[in-house]
């Protein structure tokens, strides 16, 4: 089983280049980010013509999350646990062949510090309670999408610009770290350890020309899952396509 997770930049606007990459690659599953639209506006039709069921956490203008599958979901849930006054459209869950797929588009933070970065690591502590509780629960899972999250210097073509931003600062970090050691697997670093492994190239000053990237869209896998990994691979040639997203897809091939 192939999944992916795709920081689409707004769904509408990237909907050609979308679909070309769901008819190159063929995923079983994509996590989508970013879409930009509410519920009702999801341009469903192109993609369910593909052979995918869609599921989508949309907000109008900003943020929405989304999954295909074109294996049946099970038990869809929207909105992460632990704080029911938050509105923002980050996190959906949906379990296809017994395991639990979790899809994030985690806050940016900046400017930190900040109410916004104060806001990013309370939602990091709330995604590593889910997390604690899944492992509890002897679920397999796996939790992937736009993490905005910098994990280490070699993550970046230039760390030292980042270190103040909210994508690298140590907080930040730490939050990622907690999670990861509560026994989960950075898939990607399981199996490819070189740097200069980036899925997001801003738009300007030719970042993408100069490969200045950045490695912020991650998979982590619990232990279960983590047993049927294959590969990890970053589909980075999709950057250089027509009206591209800023970030690429990453994908895990697990086995069945």
């Amino acid at each position: 089983m192939i999944v992916a997770s795709f920081n689409i930049n707004g769904v509408k606007a990237r909907l050609p280049a979308l679909l070309q990459w769901l008819e190159e690659e063929k995923p079983d599953v994509v996590v989508l980010q970013e879409i930009k639209s509410v519920d009702e506006g999801f341009p469903r039709e192109p993609i369910e013509d593909l052979g995918y069921n869609v599921e989508t956490h949309g907000q109008k203008g900003f943020n929405g999350v989304a999954i295909l599958s074109k294996i049946p979901m099970e038990d869809v849930t929207r909105g992460l646990p632990g704080d029911d006054a938050d509105e923002q459209a980050r996190y959906i869950e949906a379990t296809v062949e017994g395991i639990r797929i979790c899809g994030l588009y985690l806050p940016n933070g900046n400017p930190a510090p900040g109410p916004k970065h104060d806001y990013k690591l309370a939602w990091m502590a709330r995604l590593e309670a889910r997390a604690a509780q899944l492992l509890a629960e002897e679920t397999p899972f796996l939790m992937t999408g736009d993490y905005n999250i910098i994990p280490q210097a070699e993550d970046a073509a230039r760390p030292d610009a980042w270190r103040e931003d909210a994508l690298f600062r140590l907080d930040s970090r730490t939050a990622w770290r907690r999670i990861v050691n509560l026994g989960l697997t950075d898939a990607l670093r399981a199996v490819n350890a070189a740097p200069g492994t980036y899925t997001f190239w801003d738009y300007q000053a030719g970042a993408r020309q100069r490969d200045d990237g950045i490695r912020i869209d991650h998979f982590l896998l619990c232990p279960r899952t983590a047993d049927r990994l294959q590969s990890c691979e970053i589909d980075a040639h999709v950057r250089d396509r027509e009206k591209p997203s800023d970030h690429v897809p990453i994908k895990v091939e697990l086995r069945n």
